[in-house]
C-alpha cells in the first residue's frame, strides 16, 4: 500500500512508501491518500503527533516526472492540475499537488528524513513543524533542472526558516542542501545517524505528547500565527490562547506541582 498509517498510542506515523516505483514521488492518486491520512490523524481525538516518513530511505523525490512525461501536451497536464486550483474569495483552499501541503492542521507533525527530500519532496518537509534528519539526507529545489517550480508552499514556507536571501540562493540554484547544513541554517531542527531518523522523531513525538495538549497546541498555534501580526495583535491572540489553555488545564497542572510532582526536576510522573 503506497500510504500507510502505523500507530503507538498517541502518536501516528504516517508512511510514504512508493519507494519501489518512484523513490517515493507522488502522483495525483498518492498525493490523494497522503491528504485523506493526515485529516484522519487531525480528526483522530486520540491522535496528539504525526511523524511524516518515507519507507525504503528515501523521504520523497518530488512530483514523480514519468507520471507528468506521460501526460503528454500541455492542455492535458492543465487538465489534470486544474481540479487543484483555489476558488474565487475566501474559499477553502484544495489539496496540494503533493498532497497534505496546504492542510493547516490543529496538531504537530514532525518529518523523518532519510535520504532525498527534494522539489515536491523538500516542500512535504518544510510542511511539517519539525525536520529530524539522518546525516546523509539531504534537501533540495531539484526541480530547477526540468523547468517546474515551487506549488507546494515551497516559497512561502522556505524564507521563514532560512531568510530571504539564503531562500533566494536554494531555490534559484537548485542545489543540494545536505543535513548539516539544514541544521546550520534551521531547515532542520536534529541530526542523527542514518537510519534513526524515524525513531528519533518518534521518540521526540512521544515526548511531546507526554505533557497535557492544550497548552502545546496554543503555544504552536500562536508561534505559527503570530507571523506578521503587529505585536499588540500577536499578544492578545496568544493570551487569549494561552487563558482558555490554562483554564482547562493549567490549574490542574499546578495543583499537581502544588502536590509535590516535578520536584527536583523529575517529570517521570506527573
Amino acid at each position: 500500500m503506497a500510504v500507510r498509517i502505523e500507530k503507538e498510542g498517541p502518536v501516528w506515523t504516517v508512511i510514504n512508501d512508493r519507494f519501489d516505483a518512484a523513490r517515493n514521488a507522488v502522483d495525483p492518486e498518492h498525493a490523494e491518500l497522503l491528504h485523506d491520512a493526515f485529516l484522519e490523524f487531525d480528526a483522530t481525538e486520540a491522535a496528539q503527533v504525526a511523524v511524516f516518513w518515507g519507507a525504503g530511505g528515501a523521504f520523497c523525490a518530488g512530483w514523480d516526472l514519468k507520471y507528468a512525461a506521460s501526460l503528454g501536451d500541455p492542455a492535458r497536464f492543465t487538465e489534470e492540475i486544474a481540479p487543484l486550483d483555489f476558488p474565487e474569495g475566501d474559499g477553502a483552499a484544495p489539496r496540494g499537488p503533493m498532497g497534505p501541503s496546504r492542510l493547516q492542521l490543529s496538531k504537530p507533525v514532525i518529518a523523518a528524513v532519510e535520504g532525498p527530500a527534494v522539489a515536491g519532496g523538500m516542500e512535504l518537509a518544510l510542511w511539517a513543524d519539525c525536520r529530524v534528519m539522518g546525516e546523509s539526507a539531504f534537501l533540495g529545489v531539484y526541480c530547477r533542472r526540468w523547468g517546474i517550480p515551487l506549488i507546494d508552499g515551497g516559497t512561502f514556507r522556505l524564507p521563514r526558516l532560512v531568510g530571504e536571501g539564503r531562500a533566494l540562493e536554494i531555490a534559484m540554484t537548485g542545489r543540494k542542501v545536505p543535513a548539516e547544513e539544514c541544521l546550520a541554517i534551521g531547515l532542520c531542527e536534529r541530526v542523527v545517524p542514518d537510519g534513526e531518523a524515524r525513531a528519533a522523531a518518534e521518540a521526540m513525538a512521544h515526548e511531546i505528547a507526554r505533557f497535557p495538549s492544550g497548552a502545546m497546541l496554543a503555544d504552536r498555534a500562536s508561534i505559527r500565527g503570530g507571523h506578521g501580526l503587529p505585536p499588540a495583535q500577536a499578544l492578545r491572540a496568544e493570551w487569549a490562547r494561552g487563558l482558555d489553555a490554562a483554564r482547562h488545564q493549567g490549574i490542574a497542572g499546578a495543583g499537581r506541582f502544588a502536590g509535590g510532582k516535578g520536584r527536583g526536576g523529575d517529570f517521570g510522573d506527573i
